[in-house]
């Protein structure tokens, strides 16, 4: 977004705001400072209605209304009870996994929008703790194509990438019509129009080779309203249809929900005085399942087998001694 139409938007919503009144259109543009601008009627007209679009798409409630009977033409306005922050209250522990989460990120785009929202809410008086110690000091990697894929789906353009294919050394070229980034199971997919096939497809990040590159113009791309991104990236994702191994693993009581979701609890076991689950785990990609298991530290201990079981404490003791990430 422009520095110039990002002005003009915060006018706007100053100016809504400071009203009790329906603005109609024409007075809209005679006090919002960037609107006189406009070379025509008809340019200011599309400017508005871009901006309208824009602040709605950001969550601002806009409402549309007319003064009194009298009146022939519409105002808008923003009322204050819907656009201010209403109380936020998080317990302790809650006010932990905020500040968790923020150090969670490991890119400088989601860092910024992650350390954005806690500058927020210490505005709204919650105090976040950020330095909350953890064992394991998970994070969320992104890949090379997110950025500019990302900056693709919200100008709603389309792209062009290199990828390869699982098991194939073959460089392939795609253009598709992007709808959305999501993460599926530690990894990130585009889902989109594939204009190659002429159907949705989905594109898992790490396969991209060299640059994205946009295609046509801005605004473009529209996105199925009934389309679910990470439904259809987990129904169309790399099959896994037979387990290759099993594994016994104990779950702290009331830990590791994400462990929890694909175990078969078995029976209960203390470990070192804490209570917990006795558990079986289907898997598919053993090497895949380390990092998973690694990341709930002390919450998760393999039992069976061996290898999982050193695999996990190796990643754990890389972490302790600063090495590495699991």
């Amino acid at each position: 977004m422009s520095t110039a139409r990002a002005e003009r938007l915060v006018n706007l919503v100053l100016a809504l705001l400071s009203t009790r009144q329906y603005l109609t259109a024409e007075r809209i543009r005679g006090i919002v400072p960037g609107y006189a601008d406009a070379a025509s009627d008809d340019a200011f007209f599309r400017m508005f209605e871009r901006d309208k679009t824009e602040l709605r798409e950001l969550g601002i409630p806009l409402e549309t209304g007319r003064n009194s009977a009298f009146d022939s033409v519409e105002g808008y306005r923003i009322a204050r009870r819907d656009y201010e922050l209403g109380e936020i209250d998080l317990a302790p522990d809650e006010a932990a996994a905020v500040g968790l989460a923020v150090r969670l990120w490991d890119s400088p785009e989601l860092t910024g929008q992650a350390q954005g929202a806690l500058v927020k809410l210490r505005a709204a008086g919650v105090e976040v703790d950020h330095t909350a110690p953890t064992v394991v000091e998970s994070r969320v990697r992104t890949e090379p194509a997110f950025s500019p894929l990302l900056a693709a789906v919200q100008n709603k353009q389309a792209v062009r990438f290199g990828y390869r294919r699982s098991g194939s050394p073959e460089r392939l070229v795609r253009t598709i019509e992007p709808w959305g980034v999501v993460s599926w199971r530690s990894r990130w997919y585009v889902v989109g129009h594939d204009r190659d096939r002429q159907a949705p497809r989905c594109f898992r990040l790490s396969r991209m080779l060299g640059e994205v590159r946009t295609v046509g113009k801005p605004g473009e791309v529209r996105r199925p309203e009934d389309v679910n991104l990470l439904e259809f990236v987990a129904g169309t994702g790399e099959p896994e249809t037979t387990p290759v191994a099993t594994a016994k693993v104990w779950i702290a009581d009331h830990r590791a929900a994400g462990v929890r979701r694909h175990a078969r609890l078995v029976g209960r076991l203390t470990v070192d005085g804490v209570e917990g689950d006795l558990a079986e785990i289907d898997l598919y990609t053993p090497e895949r399942a380390a990092d998973w298991i690694a990341a709930h530290g002390p919450d998760v201990l393999v039992l069976e087998p061996d290898v999982l079981a050193k695999t996990v404490q190796d990643r754990l003791e890389a972490v302790l001694s600063g090495e590495g990430q699991p």
